[in-house]
């Protein structure tokens, strides 16, 4: 059997679905599929599979092109992204013309029309469920693309069980031809030493085990203001001496946010990094205190893993998919009760018996999940196709 993956969400920056498909495909070529002859496509290439992916850094973010071409062109974002998603499916569709028959696995939503099998991995659904968690354009196009897709496939992947009653709520996909397969932390969580992450540390003007970490892109539905409002109400002295470190993508509708994070800058407790590369986001994670995520919906919750896996307890919502992943190895709360989140924030800031026990149980809850499982599973869908 001849498999195409798709690798074209492998690009700065390299958020979850990004770093999903990074080690997806990763995992898919180092492992040993004697029946499966691998090859991967990006843009208009399909190429046998290789380890020797670009690293993610060096690839091309596309958003800021296509902002510029709406201010330059007083065309909507909604056009511009309609536009974008069709040429660069038809530019798809011509190259897989040379490969019919082969199984393709677009693992980002979208598939395009390919004679062959065809698998989809679908992330969420909140265009459908949480339509306000998104701009409005891209609401608009993700649907229409989500719906053909899920016409177009023959099998669907769900990053959870979660995810998959929602594909079974807002489409007509049986049951039967939707398979969960879990996400994982990368090999590069773990736990480190204070002396393996001190030239980072230092560079950022951090304490190993000094801060509590929340790692996301800053938009609506991660609730960081929620985060904010519950740091506030720490006494001023813990929040200083553990101050709460951001790290993420600048997102969308994320203005007023960035305002108020400057606006507190000054008071000592909150540092706003930015975005960081992989490399670095692995020991900020092993170096953290404490990991918080309060989010409002997810689809699988890659951050919560990570954190456990560098063994840093973790606070976080009972939203959505997160008590699936979190499997009793997190402390947990309404997102929006935020006297709840500062109790907890405050316990797992000083509480030292409370946190070994939670350590623990994140280093074991982590330890079920790897990507060279999702890897082998996902094996099991492109086989299943065939049956």
């Amino acid at each position: 059997m001849k498999a195409v993956l798709s690798i074209d969400a492998v690009r700065h920056p390299l958020t979850g679905i990004g770093r999903y498909v990074f080690e997806l495909a990763r995992n898919l070529h180092r492992g040993d599929w004697p029946d499966i002859d691998l090859f991967f496509q990006r843009g208009g290439t399909v190429f046998p599979a290789t380890d020797v992916l670009l690293p993610p850094g060096d690839t091309i973010d596309r958003r800021p092109m296509i902002l510029e071409m709406a201010s330059r062109y007083g065309q909507s974002l909604a056009s511009l992204m309609h536009v974008e998603r069709y040429v660069r499916r038809r530019r798809l569709e011509r190259v897989l013309r040379s490969h019919a028959g082969s199984l393709f696995h677009g693992p980002q939503f979208y598939l395009p029309e390919h004679r062959g099998p065809k698998v989809v991995t679908i992330h969420d659904l909140t265009v459908f469920s949480h339509p306000q968690y998104h701009p409005s354009g891209r609401v608009a196009v993700m649907r229409r693309e989500i719906r053909r897709s899920l016409r177009l496939a023959d099998r669907v992947i769900a990053d959870s069980d979660y995810v998959r009653d929602q594909i079974i709520r807002f489409s007509d996909v049986p049951a039967s031809r939707i398979d969960t397969v879990y996400l994982a932390g990368a090999s590069e969580f773990r736990p480190r030493a204070a002396d393996e992450v001190s030239d980072l540390l230092k560079r950022l003007g951090l304490k190993y085990g000094g801060y509590c970490l929340m790692s996301a892109t800053i938009e609506p539905r991660k609730n960081i203001g929620t985060l904010l409002d519950a740091y506030e109400r720490l006494p001023r002295d813990l929040a200083c001496a553990f101050p709460l470190v951001l790290c993420g993508y600048y997102g969308w509708q994320s203005e007023d946010l960035h305002r108020r994070m400057e606006r507190v800058a000054g008071q000592g407790w909150l540092h706003y990094l930015g975005y960081l590369p992989a490399a670095d986001l692995s020991d900020l994670f092993s170096a953290a205190r404490l990991f918080a995520f309060p989010s409002l919906e997810e689809g699988f919750g890659l951050p919560v893993i990570e954190a456990m896996a560098s063994g840093v307890p973790v606070i976080m919502s009972n939203a959505s998919c997160l008590p699936e992943i979190g499997g009793g190895a997190a402390a947990m709360c309404d997102p929006y009760d935020v006297d709840a989140l500062a109790a907890l924030l405050e316990r797992g800031l000083q509480d030292e018996d409370w946190r070994r026990e939670m350590r623990a149980k994140g280093l074991a809850r982590a330890a079920e999940f790897s990507f060279a499982r999702c890897a082998a599973e996902t094996v099991g869908v492109y086989r299943s196709v065939l049956e």
